[in-house]
């Protein structure tokens, strides 16, 4: 499945713009910091409007001059640097809130085969301000594939873990990218980074 991305948006002084289609796999959005990368995953994801343009995944339209779908309805998965588990719910309830936001008839994957897919099984009864940095984003990956996304947005994933958790996490986005087929877009300024994860590359800022 393709994305076909040609989007503009005012950011202060300058235009954050990018025109690029992406197919299977993982593509990585690199560049350095602050040139607009992350502005980019939040208009696919419905966040930020753009000025112009269009997003489109496979034939269905986010976003053009008649269309703007709102975030519930893209079917788009975003896993943020941070996590951004809900600090009031146990794991097992993070997962399912992802589980429930999905149409039934456009799931995918079940609860128990993300729980033995992430291999978060012993994690379910825990809290997050329990969890490690890497168990913590294994949890936030899980709730976003419940909620049965056509694409994954991964905003610099990796980047707020220590070496030994970011050598967890990796193999984690490559069974994603090369089992589940699953198309990914993924933010990053670490080369090495992309090197290993990308199967494509737009560069952003350049």
């Amino acid at each position: 499945m393709a994305i076909d991305i040609d989007v503009a948006k005012r950011r202060g002084e300058r235009t954050i713009a990018a025109r690029f289609t992406a197919g299977p796999g993982l593509t990585a959005l690199f560049g350095p910091s602050g040139v607009g990368k992350t502005s980019i995953l939040n208009m696919v994801a419905g966040l930020l409007k753009p000025d112009r343009g269009h997003i489109r995944i496979g034939e269905r339209t986010l976003f053009d001059g008649a269309v703007d779908l709102p975030p519930e309805a893209r079917r788009v998965g975003y896993v943020f640097q941070d996590g951004r588990l809900f600090p009031h719910r146990r794991v097992r309830a993070n997962l399912t809130y992802g589980f429930d936001l999905a149409d039934p008839g456009n799931r995918w994957m079940s609860f128990d085969e993300a729980v033995a897919f992430l291999g978060i099984g012993d994690l379910l009864d825990r809290w997050p301000h329990s969890l490690s940095g890497g168990e913590a984003q294994r949890v936030a990956i899980g709730r976003s594939l419940l909620a049965a996304p056509e694409i994954l947005l991964m905003d610099e994933p990796l980047s707020s873990l220590d070496a030994a958790r970011r050598g967890d996490i990796m193999p984690v986005i490559e069974r994603i990218r090369d089992e589940l087929k699953l198309p990914i877009l993924y933010v990053s300024h670490d080369r090495a980074e992309v090197d290993r994860l990308a199967t494509s590359v737009v560069a952003i800022g350049e």
